[in-house]
């Protein structure tokens, strides 16, 4: 079969052939509708996060994937469901994390994750999987599938969020999301029926597409070129929560100065390495005094992924056919890689989905 990986060595993925997958018990055979295409692929690609299978010079890439069932091989999957499959998978055997539900808590080195570390991703032609990792989804949603994965990502940021503010009476109506990527703006769809006010940062200036996309939801352009986040609350108002989806690691710091008393900032962005000065007195003073938070948030668990059908479901498909910008076959997968102005999130298509 067909697949879509990267060499190591390399710095761009090729098409291979590896042998179709043979179910083991347990697992269920899936036929790959659609794959999308995330900063991590990109990452991956690069060499600067994730790694190969190991003994294998090269990993199949590919995270956010939707397919349907081939094979349900004793599973209680049916030929024709539709499925989207989890990222995380134990490395060596079940340890705590996955025996308790949280692979997504796991540490490094207690985890494999399809498409980025340890382990081959979904963008081949099928992939097995144990059916505890696979979600079922309405065939209705197949078309845009692949967006679970990333949405789960938002909904356990938020999630987590909500709960460092548990011990106390949070009425959040402020939310500023940064980054208007498609991750980003995949939240402000999701955040809109839970806040009174959502703003969006980025640097792109008019006219833009993710710009319009942003205001088509009733939310706010914030232009970082213009405001920088610490001025927020004063240019706007201070924040209940700050959703960071940028990577950008001053961001973590100045999102302190944006947040309300008693505010939450979420980060999900990885950076690298980076050096600078912050005054540490004063952000200290700015938890301690303001009764503020940042928490940390990466993969997504079982619970989110269910939580992201739910919320996908309720997604304009205006909204979807102006977020996705590119499906593309197999014979031109380089266009799905590629990365300019225009795009804001694109997908390999493998087979088209037809409901029997």
């Amino acid at each position: 079969m067909d697949a879509i990986a990267v060499y190591e060595g390399a710095d761009e993925p090729v098409v291979t052939e590896k042998p179709r997958p043979e179910p083991a018990p347990g697992e269920a055979l899936v036929r790959t509708l659609r794959v999308g295409v995330d900063g991590t692929d990109h990452e991956v690609i690069a060499g600067g996060h994730g790694g190969t299978p190991a003994g294998e010079d090269h990993i199949v890439l590919g995270h956010e994937a939707v397919g349907v069932v081939e094979d349900p091989n004793d599973t209680p999957f049916e030929v024709g469901d539709v499925v989207v499959p989890t990222v995380r998978r134990p490395p060596n055997g079940a340890n705590e994390y996955f025996a308790r539900g949280e692979p997504d808590m796991a540490p490094d080195g207690e985890y494999h994750e399809r498409g980025i570390v340890g382990a081959h991703g979904f963008m081949a032609e099928y992939f097995t999987s144990p059916a505890e990792f696979l979600v079922e989804i309405p065939s209705a949603l197949a078309e845009w599938g692949f967006l679970v994965e990333p949405i789960s990502i938002a909904e356990k940021a938020i999630e987590h969020a909500y709960a460092s503010r548990s011990a106390f009476g949070w009425e959040p109506e402020s939310a500023l999301v940064l980054g208007n990527g498609s991750l980003g703006l995949l939240t402000v769809a999701t955040l809109d029926e839970s806040f009174d006010r959502i703003y969006c940062l980025g640097r792109r200036e008019r006219p833009d597409p993710t710009i319009d996309i942003i205001e088509s939801l009733g939310a706010t352009y914030v232009n970082s070129n213009d405001t920088a986040i610490p001025d927020v609350p004063e240019a706007y108002e201070p924040m209940d929560l700050v959703f960071e989806a940028t990577g950008h690691a001053p961001h973590a710091f100045e999102t302190i100065e944006a947040l309300a008393p008693n505010g939450v900032g979420a980060l999900l962005g990885v950076p690298g390495d980076w050096e600078f000065e912050i005054d540490g007195g004063r952000l200290h003073r700015e938890f301690v005094l303001h009764n503020k938070a940042l928490v940390g948030s990466v993969n997504s668990g079982y619970g989110h992924f269910e939580s992201a059908v739910e919320s996908l479901s309720g997604l304009s498909a205006e909204f979807l056919g102006d977020l996705v910008t590119g499906i593309h076959g197999l014979d031109e997968f380089e266009a799905a890689f590629a990365d300019d102005d225009t795009t804001i999130k694109t997908a390999v298509e493998f087979i088209a989905y037809e409901e029997r």
